[in-house]
């Protein structure tokens, strides 16, 4: 009879350590090495980590809305706010994490001010990374956006354009792959980081440290508030990543807690 009670003891402790399994879709800069950073400190409370690298950006949400996956880490709250809008999804932010400041890259000029007259211009081609870019351009004054136009811009909220540049919008997960094709591309940061980019040296223009365009770990309103979901939060704001962050990418990313 001990023996048995013993077994089943064994196997009660199994099953609830099973219960604390988190499987996250991430892209792979810097979002998966965050996640993995963490991975031994929540196997110490109990938590089994698994990291799914995604390169898109609409899987990630889409398998955690229909409960492939448990969370996700790669996208800021604009995006995430666009994305239920757009699709009928309901998922929700559980912890900002950092900020990837933007930037505009190019192989063929040193400075905005060397673009030539119809210079073509990659942005993103989702609604509020595609604001974003716009929005970086005007505040480089190489474009005038019309009043009122914010984070969800497109090219026809261009009010004024003096060098006629030529926009072309794309996958933003293509942009490092045509930066040699083009005159200039607008890049995020996770994606110029994969593609061994500098943002810090590389970009001629780039966002400020307060970008309100913080990367959140996002989760369904079921799971948000699991213990092992809040337990990956904890990690993800410990002091330990805080110094991983500023160590390994040296301003291309920067805190936000």
């Amino acid at each position: 009879m001990k023996k048995l009670i013993a077994a089943l003891a064994t196997v009660a402790a199994f099953s609830a350590q099973a219960a604390e399994t988190l499987t996250v879709a991430a892209t792979a800069v810097p979002h998966a090495e965050l996640l993995e950073f963490v991975k031994p400190q929540l196997a110490e409370q109990g938590v089994e980590l698994n990291v799914k690298v995604f390169t898109d950006y609409v899987q990630p949400n889409i398998q955690v809305a229909e409960k492939r996956l448990d969370a996700n880490f790669f996208q800021h709250q604009p995006y995430l706010d666009e994305f239920n809008k757009g699709k009928g999804t309901n998922l929700v932010s559980v912890a900002g994490v950092h900020i990837e400041p933007f930037g505009a890259y190019s192989s063929k000029v040193k400075s905005l001010d060397e673009l030539a007259n119809g210079a073509t211009v990659v942005i993103p081609n989702d609604a509020t990374n595609g604001g974003r870019a716009l929005l970086l351009l005007a505040k480089a004054g190489v474009i005038t956006l019309k009043d009122g136009a914010g984070i969800t811009a497109t090219p026809k909220d261009i009010a004024e354009n003096p060098k006629n540049i030529k926009i072309r919008e794309l996958e933003a997960a293509t942009l490092p792959r045509v930066l040699t094709q083009v005159d200039l591309a607008l890049i995020n940061t996770n994606y110029a980081l994969e593609a061994k980019l500098n943002p810090t040296q590389d970009a001629l223009v780039i966002e400020g440290s307060d970008s309100p365009y913080v990367n959140i770990l996002v989760a369904r309103p079921d799971n948000k508030d699991s213990d092992a979901m809040q337990k990956l939060a904890a990690a993800l704001h410990s002091e330990q990543v805080r110094q991983f962050i500023k160590e390994k990418y040296k301003g291309a990313v920067v805190p936000a807690f």
